[in-house]
């Protein structure tokens, strides 16, 4: 029997659906973010989750969000798998912590990832005498936007954009910096929050959708309010304060949790267990 796996609710999961009527085969598909939750109705998820044979949810909040369109008869048919981390970054990072008073932010620069309320944030710290620099590493439409709000805010001298760059790079912007801070308003669950505690580097992050499943407050880094500034500067703030001995251990701890939960090769079985009975014990 065919089956179709598609990544992503959209457009891949419309084809993936519409080849298996025409073949006679089944699909599924794995849900994974904003995509599937933002505008759920406009691009079909309710009759995808029904039709489709199986859906993957890559957190438990996008399970629900899963289950939240469709009759519960539908829900035993969606299953969690975490995204599995490259392998590389089994690999230990060069230096365990950084002491260095630098924050790194890698996605788009676009709405849903809340970089004005970081700017706002690393204002608030200048004002309070608190100095630290600040990486953005990514693009993105709203990028000519967020460097006139890092000039509003006092603060440009203190921000780098890095445009659009490599996985390599990235993981070197990481392990650069003392701490991964994400401002996001919306998310799945970032691969690069995961990435960066790979790194052993302590991560602040909103308390939004998939994130506080991964990430334990004052254990692994820091989880704040989305959209709240003064919240995030005060996690910031508690990031410059840590000493040696701190970041070091809250690195550990991500690092740890992070690669127990985003094993590649767990993930990989989890998937060919959900697989094999729908290509008929082919996969």
């Amino acid at each position: 029997m065919l089956h179709l796996h598609a990544h992503f609710g959209s457009n891949p999961a419309a084809v993936a659906m519409l080849a298996a009527q025409i073949n006679g085969g089944t699909f599924s598909f794995t849900a994974h973010g904003t995509v599937e939750t933002d505008a759920a109705q406009f691009i079909g998820i309710p009759e995808k989750v029904r039709r489709a044979a199986h859906v993957v949810a890559v957190s438990e909040y996008m399970r629900s969000q899963m289950c939240r369109w469709v009759e519960p008869s539908h829900w035993k048919k969606i299953s969690v798998v975490h995204c599995g981390l490259d392998e590389g970054y089994r690999v230990p990072p060069a230096h365990p912590f950084n002491e260095v008073r630098r924050f790194v932010c890698v996605g788009r620069l676009s709405s849903e990832k809340g970089q004005f309320v970081l700017i706002d944030a690393l204002g608030e710290l200048r004002r309070q005498g608190v100095e630290a620099e600040l990486v953005l590493a990514g693009d993105g439409e709203l990028r000519s936007a967020i460097e006139q709000h890092c000039q509003l805010r006092g603060v440009a001298d203190l921000v780098r954009i890095t445009g659009w760059i490599s996985g390599a790079d990235v993981r070197k912007e990481i392990e650069a910096s003392r701490a991964l801070v994400l401002s996001s308003f919306a998310e799945g669950l970032p691969v690069v929050l995961m990435e960066a505690m790979a790194c052993a580097r302590p991560v602040i992050a909103t308390r939004v959708s998939g994130i506080p499943e991964l990430v334990r407050d004052g254990q692994d880094g820091w989880i704040v309010a989305p959209g709240n500034a003064t919240e995030l500067a005060q996690a910031m703030r508690r990031g410059l304060e840590a000493d040696a001995p701190q970041l070091q251990a809250m690195g550990e701890r991500a690092r740890a949790r992070a690669l127990e939960r985003h094993d590649v090769d767990r993930s990989a079985r989890q998937l060919r267990e959900i697989f094999a009975p729908l290509a008929g014990g082919n996969a």
